[in-house]
């Protein structure tokens, strides 16, 4: 199932419906969760950069809820973080937003509350959509677009080596269907089409391919590169977006799909299928997994160090809570709520050097700015390389710089539902 566009009166206004719902993944695979407007993912949202919009949210579930909208520049009391100052929507209530949307890109728009051993709430659940800010010029020639969200499924912790809890998964989808269940993309030969994808599960990475083709990646989390490159596979950790341009040459049957099996076996996978081509869709299965950011920034030997950015050390970790718990998750050795939290001053262009002590992967997310990525561990400096979540490598160190130009609470955290919810948050504040 593609998405569909929700537009309120007039074309202007967007209605979101928050509420319970049972997506059929499979015939074999009912989850009971929860979506907006009753679709999973949510209806493709698309606003014009700078033009004011309003958006009305009702909540009919339960719990108190809460929308984010990932990306973009908005102030700390809509951005939809209660760590913000966002105020949650309450059980049967609703809340209208007045925004104007900035900056242009592929964004989304997805749930930010705690979840805790409860695998069905908050990102655990179908509460995710797609936002596109349209830009005022297109960063490249195609045909068309097809928005597509990873998703993971039927969670349930399991012990790992070290002792700790985790989440595993028994489903996986692309667009809430799992392989072989929802309609094909149907594509002709000939056509440029630009596929916009969106890893909106709430813990795991994924690596996805196309047989028979390769991507052309245009655009990382909505920012366009400095470099395009044709690639073989994407790597998405939890929120990353990748936009890449596919030429359809290869006329067939092909699946594009998680590239380890034991993930694509329980369903993350989708058939693109060519204009008078039938059959068994094909696999071809890649022998090894490649990608860096590094490929897509500017020239090295253009880069040059940022003098006036102060440099903000953050130094990652975990407590083990003993067998069979999850572990607390810190930040210059303290769990959310911090008491040495920065302290940003407007105009200002910082430095965040993120070091990553522990033996976990973390997808890390600044909260209402770009960053520009400048290096990783001791490699050359990197330059126009801009995203909202980059991938912090276990035992690894990451620098990003980004200019204090939004003043208010800006959340900072690690985009993993389960590490979240243990603490790995900070909030800086503006002086």
């Amino acid at each position: 199932m593609l998405p569909e566009i929700a537009r309120g009166a007039a074309g202007s206004d967007v209605k979101l419906e928050i509420a319970p719902y049972t997506l059929e993944a499979s015939p074999r695979h009912h989850i009971h969760t929860l979506a907006y407007n009753g679709q999973v993912p949510g209806p493709l949202l698309r606003m014009r950069q700078g033009q004011e919009q309003t958006v009305a949210i009702r909540n009919l579930t339960s719990d108190p809820e809460v929308v984010h909208w990932h990306g973009l520049f908005l102030p700390s009391d809509i951005d939809g973080a209660m760590e913000e100052g966002t105020p949650m929507i309450a059980p049967g209530g609703s809340a209208r937003y007045v925004m104007k949307p900035d900056p242009a890109g592929f964004r989304w728009y997805h749930t930010h509350t705690f979840a805790g051993k409860n695998l069905m709430k908050a990102q655990y659940s179908g509460l995710h959509g797609f936002l596109m800010i349209e830009p005022r010029e297109n960063p490249a020639p195609y045909d068309r677009e097809v928005f597509l969200a990873l998703h993971d499924w039927a969670g349930h912790f399991m012990g790992g080596d070290d002792g700790s809890m985790n989440p595993v998964y028994d489903v996986a989808t692309i667009n809430g269907k799992m392989l072989g269940f929802g309609d094909p993309v149907q594509v002709k030969q000939g056509e440029r089409v630009l596929f916009h994808v969106l890893n909106s599960s709430p813990t795991e990475i994924h690596w996805i391919s196309f047989s028979g083709h390769h991507f052309n990646v245009i655009a990382l989390d909505g920012n366009t590169v400095p470099k395009s490159q044709s690639v073989r596979m994407l790597r998405l950790s939890p929120a990353e977006r990748v936009s890449a341009i596919v030429e359809m040459k290869n006329p067939g049957v092909w699946i594009l799909g998680e590239v380890r099996k034991h993930i694509q076996a329980i369903g993350m996978g989708i058939v693109i299928e060519y204009a008078n081509s039938k059959g068994k869709p094909v696999w071809n299965q890649p022998q090894e997994l490649v990608w860096n950011y590094q490929q897509f920034a500017g020239d090295a030997a253009t880069a040059t160090s940022s003098p006036d950015a102060k440099q903000i050390d953050l130094l990652f970790d975990s407590k083990f809570q003993g067998h069979g718990n999850e572990e607390l998750w810190r930040i210059n050795g303290q769990s959310y709520p911090q008491n040495n939290s920065p302290v940003l001053q407007t105009g200002q262009r910082y430095r965040l050097v993120m070091k990553n002590k522990s033996t976990d992967d973390h997808p890390m997310h600044l909260h209402r700015h770009t960053f520009e990525v400048r290096r990783i561990d001791d490699n050359a400096e990197l330059h126009g390389l801009r995203k909202d979540v980059v991938l912090v490598r276990a035992g690894s160190t990451t620098e990003v710089e980004f200019v204090a130009d939004n003043p208010g609470k800006t959340l900072f955290h690690c985009h993993q539902q389960d590490h979240m919810d243990r603490g790995f948050m900070m909030v800086f504040h503006y002086a």
